[in-house]
């Protein structure tokens, strides 16, 4: 025990991992304090209420990735997976697509469109989430979103589009400037917050017959799938 708390400790008379370390900290700070900033024109105690009573189902695990970013309907509603989802998308044509091929193929030149080309899947993706989110929490009804329309839909996709695309931003920042694979910690931060009220939220499921046993186990291989599918394509 005293061994890794040494090395931790030597690790700060280092100046540049110091910083590093430090500019992290703040980076997953900043992460944390954007779950809890809200959506425009969401009642956000009443949608955690309402999601409380119903149990939340399988959103629940979604909202487990995210930090409770979902649930409480803030600008990180949709948490880092858009990415997530584009990069395993591109990676997936890389193969069919010639070009795509020809690009990964020559270096960091290459790399970098390939990256930027994650980058614009994302904020499409994003776009399409969003418009389905905020149909959702209208659909809950005015108790959860007082004033409902196509600008309440406008502002959300700006909204959750921003937020993940701040995200990205953080990711990259710490894979650059920081310790560790960004998008990663993201998204072990956001598991490791929101995992006690998971794990109550899971047994209470199975306790009411919402989910079956199986169920359970595979969703626990499916985040541990999500986790590693991050430090992959990351």
């Amino acid at each position: 025990m005293a061994e890794p708390l040494e090395a931790f400790r030597n690790a700060f008379k280092i100046p540049e991992l110091k910083n590093r370390i430090i500019f992290t900290l703040v980076m997953l700070v900043l992460f944390r304090l954007g779950s809890f900033v809200p959506m425009p024109g969401v009642d956000g105690a009443a949608l955690v209420e309402k999601l409380g009573q119903s149990g939340a189902g399988l959103l629940g695990f979604y909202d487990m990735f995210t930090g409770g970013a979902f649930s409480r309907a803030t600008v990180f509603a949709l948490g880092i997976l858009p990415y997530i989802t584009a990069s395993i998308i591109l990676s997936l044509l890389i193969p069919v697509i010639p070009a795509l091929e020809q690009l990964q193929k020559s270096g960091q030149e290459g790399q970098k469109k390939i990256n930027d080309y994650t980058r614009y899947g994302t904020i499409v993706l994003c776009m399409f989430q969003s418009v389905g989110i905020a149909m959702f929490l209208q659909g809950m009804g005015k108790e959860i979103v007082p004033h409902p329309g196509l600008m309440f839909i406008f502002v959300s996709v700006v909204t959750l589009t921003t937020g993940t695309a701040f995200l990205m931003w953080m990711g990259e920042q710490i894979s650059e400037n920081g310790v560790g694979n960004g998008i990663s910690l993201l998204i072990f931060v956001g598991i490791v917050a929101d995992m006690p009220s998971a794990v109550i939220n899971m047994f209470r499921m199975l306790g009411n017959d919402q989910i079956q046993p199986l169920q359970a186990v595979a969703l626990v291989f499916l985040m541990g799938a999500v986790v590693a599918g991050a430090r992959v394509v990351a």
